[in-house]
């Protein structure tokens, strides 16, 4: 036996001091890999609707209500079936409902506490009891499992659960227990949730879908490009919080700074309405809010041009400042006409819209102003200081990533820069040229040094390559030639507002490119997938989410509101189970109240289904590898203990 090997078996001692206990353990793992392969459920650009991504998770994009199917048949109608669903996914609400309806709801607790657990029984049947156990909520563990364990020496089981069940009526504990067996079936009908990008901005709640994430139980995050952004703004990078404040501006969404993360907009507010007090800042109306003419939103209109001018000299500096982000074609500011109020884009003179620039200096249109520093270091102060903010985008460094590669599926949003012919494109970072699978980890890397780095000027690169990947060309995030944030607000010809999407958005719709990304991370075979966010899919107009015989699945279908009519639905959501892949769009959500008082669920339908030729264990997934891996090891162990080379303690 080699050092190395004796001394890992040494350390595998410490946790199995004997043949028994070694013994145990593989007998525990081998059954494991026996039991079905857990759910997993993918979500992508959920864009700050929590109401519609909370009824989603709740409802396993419909894996709850096949549960019901599966456990009930025809045995209850359809009006049954789905007061059971909503009782599953708002236990609390419901039963504050029901309480109001009915004198005596003595019954239907027995009915719902009998339905809950024949429930529980099946969806807890693919795991092992020490899962379950662990599941269940401490007050009432023992209870809930003696419910849904099959007790074959029990003779009269009938007997045996009624007695159970009578008792926690007459306690007065049915209430919280339908309430603990309701959040199990939630919790056990998903195994491990993945979320491939885009939790923040246009929508107005993404701190409450932060916290929902934070006390998920199994969950990994592949980041957005409106994620990043955040990111950086939470690392105080100055151009990032600009875009930030902007976003919600445009978007009329400032609440989620002010109530959601409690970020101070007074800096800004009185900046704006002291410089531009006479300007009616008709270019920097928030989305649906054109006839609004309230102080508020004169103020915020203010606010918003403030702050857009402030962006556009911290993004001329950055690219400057960076000639390898091939960006020189944004640098637009000191092509600016003041005199004829006109602009020169690649050879074309445009009209402005607006040239009342009193913070811009002509010789030097990218400087900020003494007040605009001020106000961008309180702003800075405030981002990096909010206490949630800092809360979650640890959680995002921790339990995020660039991509994923899990269970033979490539998760990533955004694409895979690619050129015209084909080829991979190369991106220079920090003075190297990069593509492909490489070209992600670099970027994750100097990512993280953003957080960790001990030297200042690393720290520096870090944070400036969060606003690289929300808006340059070669960011595998943004995948567009360019963001045209100044001709979107300046410029009335629509023409100059066109961004070029990279080539990967027309070659991905080729098997070939797929299989040749796939290799490039490592993967290959029949059962392997590219699960791809980012860019809506216009349902609408035709085009399907699915991809190269199935191997590229896109599911942004568009949760954000804004994208409803151009879309034609409200989301794609994917689950794939022990019997495969299931691709679902879903109908707009209406609200959470409706869900409830009415017992409407989101209206969603299978748009593809991938089964696999036989269903697929744990032993089939990369964990059901690990685990085979470490019976190999405690094999090893067993037989150093009989050889002797190890001993016994």
């Amino acid at each position: 036996m080699i050092k190395e090997e004796k001394n890992y078996l040494e350390y595998l001692a410490e946790l199995y001091p004997t043949i028994e206990k070694a013994a145990t353990e593989i007998i525990n793992l081998q059954s494991i890999i026996n039991l079905p392969k857990g759910t997993e459920h993918f979500l992508s650009d959920i864009h700050g609707e929590y109401e519609a991504f909370s009824h989603v998770l709740r409802n396993g994009s419909g894996a709850v209500r096949k549960k019901i199917d599966d456990v009930f048949g025809h045995t209850l109608g359809i009006a049954d079936k789905r007061a059971l669903a909503t009782l599953i996914y708002y236990p609390t609400e419901k039963l504050e409902e029901i309480k109001k309806q009915h004198q005596d709801t003595e019954d239907w607790y027995k009915v719902m506490l009998y339905r809950l657990i024949d429930i529980c029984k099946v969806v807890s049947s693919k795991y092992t009891r020490s899962k379950v156990r662990k599941a269940l909520p401490a007050d009432y563990a023992y209870v809930i499992e003696e419910l849904i364990t099959e007790k074959p020496e029990v003779l009269d089981k009938e007997a045996y659960y009624e007695t159970i069940i009578q008792t926690i009526l007459e306690i007065g504990s049915a209430e919280n227990f339908i309430i603990a067996m309701a959040e199990l079936i939630q919790r056990m009908v998903v195994d491990h949730l993945h979320i491939i990008g885009d939790i923040f901005d246009r929508g107005r709640e993404p701190y409450k879908i932060m916290d929902c994430l934070l006390n998920y139980h199994s969950v990994d995050v592949q980041w957005g490009n409106h994620d990043v952004l955040w990111m950086g703004a939470a690392a105080g990078q100055m151009a990032c919080i600009a875009n930030v404040i902007r976003i919600c501006l445009h978007y009329g969404n400032l609440d989620v700074l002010e109530d959601g993360y409690g970020i101070n907009m007074l800096p800004l507010a009185t900046f704006a309405l002291e410089t531009y007090h006479r300007d009616p800042c008709t270019c920097f109306i928030a989305k649906g809010m054109e006839d609004e003419q309230s102080q508020e939103a004169m103020l915020e209109r203010r606010m918003h041009k403030a702050i857009t001018l402030i962006q556009l000299k911290l993004e001329d500096q950055l690219i400057r400042e960076n000639p390898e982000y091939g960006m020189e074609n944004r640098l637009l500011l000191d092509k600016i006409d003041y005199e004829h109020k006109t602009i020169e884009i690649d050879g074309a003179v445009y009209e402005l819209r607006d040239t009342d620039f009193p913070t811009v200096d002509r010789e030097h249109p990218n400087v900020l102003t003494e007040q605009e520093k001020e106000v961008m270091e309180k702003l800075s102060a405030a981002f990096r200081k909010s206490e949630k903010l800092q809360k979650h985008v640890d959680f995002l460094q921790k339990q995020g990533s660039l991509y994923k590669v899990y269970n033979g599926n490539l998760l990533y949003h955004g694409c895979m820069p690619m050129n015209e012919d084909g080829t991979l494109k190369t991106v220079m970072v920090d003075g190297k040229p990069y593509q492909g699978k490489a070209l992600y980890d670099v970027l994750e890397y100097h990512v993280r040094r953003a957080f960790f780095d001990r030297d200042p000027v690393m720290r520096e690169k870090g944070r400036n390559t969060f606003w690289f990947l929300w808006t340059a060309p070669g960011s595998p995030l943004y995948g567009r030639d360019k963001m045209t944030t100044f001709e979107r607000y300046l410029i009335a010809d629509k023409a100059t507002w066109k961004e070029t999407k990279n080539a990967y958005y027309r070659l991905i719709e080729q098997e070939a490119t797929a299989d040749m990304i796939l290799e490039e991370f490592g993967l290959s075979g029949e059962n392997v997938h590219i699960i791809n966010g980012h860019v809506p899919v216009h349902q609408s107009a035709g085009e399907s989410p699915v991809k190269c015989n199935g191997k590229v699945l896109i599911i942004d279908g568009g949760f954000c509101k804004a994208y409803h009519k151009e879309t034609g639905i409200a989301g794609y959501t994917l689950i794939y189970n022990s019997y495969g892949l299931t691709l679902t769009a879903h109908e707009p959500f209406e609200s959470t109240e409706k869900a409830i008082h009415e017992e409407t669920d989101i209206v969603s339908r299978q748009v593809a289904v991938r089964l696999s030729q036989k269903r697929q264990l744990v032993g089939d997934t990369d964990n059901g590898r690990r685990i085979r891996q470490r019976i190999a090891e405690l094999k090893e162990l067993i037989e150093a203990y009989r050889t002797g080379e190890i001993k016994e303690r």
